[in-house]
């Protein structure tokens, strides 16, 4: 039997469409993905030429120990919202 050009039960014209991922769901967890490697980013660096030297200032600024902990907290947050987000019906053509 070959299928019309109405849309089978169960079936989603987004090609994207995979395992409960939309477009949407995917765009949200990539923004999370760069949220997190930019934490990550910004906690690395402040390293010394030698290994006499101590810069306690650029091993503790504040970039390092609040802002990028925060980023990569709220980075996980935006992975965990595109994984549980739910994705809309869609209006079903009559």
């Amino acid at each position: 039997m070959k299928k019309s050009n109405k849309q089978v039960e169960g079936e989603t014209k987004d090609p994207i469409y995979h395992f409960g991922f939309n477009k949407d769901n995917y765009k949200w967890l990539f923004i999370g993905l760069g949220i997190n490697v930019l934490g990550f980013i910004l906690m690395i660096g402040g390293g010394a030429d030698s290994p006499e030297e101590f810069d306690g200032d650029a091993l503790f600024s504040h970039m390092r120990i609040t802002v990028a902990p925060i980023l990569i907290l709220l980075g996980y947050g935006v992975i965990l919202y595109s994984i549980m987000k739910p994705n809309k019906k869609e209006k079903s053509e009559d």
